[in-house]
């Protein structure tokens, strides 16, 4: 069985209660990394000056403490096996649908499930739906 590496952990505990209930299930079903939860102000100008993001601080859910944001991406990290990360979004949607847990996923920002339509695609990030 999986579990977080103390990294991985650390950034998780950046976050709020929901999302790491959530991703404490995901990594029993498949293996996944922490990348960021909260992100500071500087950190968050430098995503945006160089397009990471599209969003200044503190206009990030990741900016919030606790974070309602967080960057998660299945292991081991591929990043240009896209598929992979749209099969993982999959699965952590389940996840919350099963807990009541209201999410956002970045590769579908209007949720409508057609991921055709998207001008910004963040694959890792997933937020909290208030």
């Amino acid at each position: 069985m999986s579990k977080f590496s103390d990294k991985s952990e650390a950034h998780l505990n950046t976050c709020e209660h929901d999302l790491k209930e959530l991703f404490h299930h995901v990594i029993q079903i498949h293996d996944c990394t922490i990348i960021q939860g909260h992100r500071n102000e500087v950190t968050q100008n430098e995503y945006f000056r160089t397009g990471k993001s599209k969003v200044e601080y503190p206009n990030s859910k990741h900016n919030r403490f606790p974070s309602h944001g967080v960057d998660v991406s299945p292991y081991p990290v591929d990043w240009n096996n896209t598929k992979r990360f749209y099969y993982f979004a999959g699965i952590v949607k389940g996840v919350a649908a099963s807990l009541d847990v209201k999410i956002r996923w970045g590769g579908d920002w209007d949720s409508d499930n057609d991921l055709d339509d998207q001008s910004f695609m963040d694959l890792v990030h997933f937020e909290i739906v208030e």
